[in-house]
């Protein structure tokens, strides 16, 4: 019987700035121990690896020395063959550079890797460097402080049942993931530049689980991460827009992943992703939007079980607030819903509901809008009157 290849990488110092406050890793490895953080990436390997244990005489794992997979595989019991020796314990990114292409010119059927967003980057940058139609397909343990790229498992347990369905020749089906990433020394100064640096294949079987079969905490923060990124990347795009940002818990996510104070029930207006209005009232908010040289975008989520994206826990936005909004050049467009596909799923096919208070223009705003469920993913869902 032939062996499942599977190629194994892990950045050992990967998300280790995260429990001591760094924001990231990058370059601050060894900072960050001398704070006393601990490094974790090879235990969340380890806990990947355990579902494949059933499996371990079906499959031989290709990876770097030491702390960058042999060691962990060697502990549960994997056959091991090291394509990579890593110079010194504390790797840098050339090392995963080094080890993905050692991985691919073994043939590996997927590489297995651990770490974060500069990770992926890094393997994407050799992965681009191949073929078209030779492409080796990844698949991301989550081990970073930065998790934005769609190329992630939703959890390590979640990684291994994938490889599993793979081995077991379940799932054959490969589609594409972004790699995205943030400048960390932007980041620890408060501001959040996230964008899209490429892309790599991955098993299909990981966005269906992100986006239907899981949920949970976890998976949810995943999903909100792609999609304040997406909103992210458009205030990057648009600086001269300010963008007003609506109450609700998807939109304190937003908020938090800008690293700008929130009004978890008001309203907030942002411009050059900056906080320059805090807990505004509608009066103040109409003045902002009429004194804006520029273009204002609303920015809001549903608030309550019941669908509401007008009229409830958001009455700043006011008919004459959403009037004003939808004159300006653009239109529709410069309303913005955003919402993860399972709150979406909880409606059970319900629309949302726009109940400003004026008919004629919940009437106006009814009929399919485009929601943002993740990175540069919009879905159509009906908008109606309460009436």
């Amino acid at each position: 019987m032939k062996h499942f290849k599977l190629g194994l990488i892990i950045n050992p110092i990967a998300g280790i700035g995260g429990s001591v406050a760094l924001k990231g890793s990058d370059g601050m490895a060894m900072h960050a121990l001398s704070l006393g953080a601990k490094p974790k990436a090879n235990a969340r390997t380890a806990l990947a690896l355990d579902v494949l244990l059933p499996y371990k005489d079906d499959i031989v794992i290709y990876t770097a020395n030491d702390q960058m997979g042999e060691q962990c595989a060697r502990e549960l019991g994997f056959a091991v063959e090291v394509v990579y020796q890593a110079k010194t314990a504390a790797t840098e990114n050339e090392d995963s550079k080094l080890s993905a292409k050692a991985l691919i010119s073994k043939g590996v059927d997927i590489i297995l890797f651990a770490g974060g967003d500069g990770t992926a980057r890094d393997i994407a940058s050799v992965i681009a460097g191949e073929e078209q139609g030779q492409q080796v397909p990844v698949l991301g343990i989550p081990a970073g402080c930065k998790i934005h790229s769609g190329v992630y498992a939703i959890t390590p347990k979640a990684a291994g049942r994938i490889i599993e369905l793979m081995v077991t020749k379940e799932l054959v089906t490969l589609t594409t993931g972004d790699v995205m990433d943030i400048d960390e020394s932007l980041f620890r100064q408060g501001v959040v530049k996230a964008k899209r640096y490429s892309e790599m294949q991955i098993p299909s079987e990981l966005r269906y689980v992100q986006a239907v079969k899981s949920g949970g905490k976890e998976s949810d923060e995943l999903v909100l991460q792609d999609i304040a990124a997406s909103i992210i990347d458009e205030m990057a795009e648009h600086e001269e827009q300010q963008f007003i940002i609506g109450s609700g818990s998807t939109t304190a996510f937003l908020m938090e992943e800008l690293a700008l104070d929130n009004t978890l029930l008001g309203v907030d207006i942002v411009k050059e992703q900056s906080l320059i209005a805090s807990d505004v009232t509608e009066t103040e908010l109409y003045q902002a939007i009429i004194e804006h040289q520029g273009i204002s975008k609303l920015v809001i989520t549903l608030i309550g079980g019941q669908g509401h994206v007008f009229g409830r826990g958001n009455q700043q936005l006011s008919p004459r607030i959403i009037r004003a909004v939808l004159a300006q050049q653009g239109g529709k467009d410069n309303l913005t819903i955003i919402a993860t596909k399972a709150k979406l799923a909880a409606l059970h096919n319900k629309p949302l509901i726009s109940d400003t208070g004026d008919h004629e223009l919940d009437m106006e705003l009814s009929g399919f809008i485009s929601v943002t469920t993740g990175y540069k993913d919009q879905v159509l869902y009906p908008l109606a009157s309460p009436n």
